[in-house]
């Protein structure tokens, strides 16, 4: 008889997909994990799979609302991405957050999943971002105590330098684009020592702008993004509060093929 094994995965937009948009899947995104999910399912049908993870969600958010739900589905594997969006707040306390990390991803290793862990982005290339990268180096230091600790595997964003051309990332410039969420599936198989039959995307050359033309962009870019960002969190909403998980019951997608 064949024994199920199951993927949970948890988390904010990081893990439900915001970037690589897709008109076929719930909440209109595909992602990075629903990709690792399909590699596995691919390679064993045995596996099935569940997203939890909601866009804008903060660390407590996903303690109390995700680790209790991804917990009674029995997961094998869980993958958890939690804190960014804590990082970004005007004020945090990075050891007492971290401390609350450390007990939820100890509640799932003693369930007995296998837990994949991830750092923070580097954001050095960003003017707006980039001046929260002393908070994210200390994050990351936490994350690696904690895997260490708790025997989680650590996909090391911080460290992935590819990520720091910017054709891997959506216009939005905050969140991966499906270039980015490809790339990102395949980093994340091999933290975990996994097979898998993604093909890297090649990324079109972007030329470079003259100064006037790049301060447009930004300009532009300020506007539609930047502006509509800050403004949800003046107001204390989030662009997820409307949102359900995408596959909170475990089972093959709609785009998981699965073999013979």
């Amino acid at each position: 008889m064949t024994t199920t094994q199951r993927y949970a995965a948890l988390g904010d937009s990081f893990t439900e997909g915001v970037g690589d948009w897709d008109a076929a899947s719930p909440n209109g995104v595909r992602g990075w994990a629903d990709r690792v999910a399909e590699q596995l399912v691919l390679a064993d049908p045995s596996w099935d799979y569940a997203n939890l993870a909601i866009r804008g969600k903060k660390m407590r958010q996903i303690l109390d609302e995700q680790i209790d739900a991804a917990l009674a589905l029995q997961p094998t594997l869980v993958t958890i991405y939690a804190g960014a969006n804590d990082i970004l707040r005007p004020r945090v306390d990075i050891d007492l957050l971290m401390a609350r990390y450390d007990d939820g991803v100890g509640r799932l290793r003693d369930a007995g999943a296998d837990v994949v862990l991830f750092t923070g982005f580097d954001a050095s290339g960003s003017a707006v971002f980039g001046t929260t990268r002393g908070r994210t180096a200390v994050y990351n230091e936490w994350v690696r105590e904690i895997a260490d600790t708790r025997g989680a595997t650590v996909v090391d964003y911080w460290r992935l330098r590819e990520f720091q051309d910017w054709g891997y990332w959506d216009v939005d410039r905050m969140h991966m684009s499906a270039a980015g969420h490809t790339l990102m599936a395949v980093r994340v198989l091999e933290a975990m020592k996994a097979s898998h039959r993604i093909d890297l995307p090649e990324l079109e050359a972007r030329p470079a702008l003259k100064r006037v033309e790049q301060l447009r962009a930004d300009a532009q870019w300020a506007r539609a993004y930047l502006s509509p960002w800050v403004g949800r969190r003046l107001r204390g909403v989030s662009s997820g509060d409307a949102l359900s998980p995408k596959y909170p019951t475990p089972g093959h997608p709609h785009w998981a093929t699965v073999p013979a």
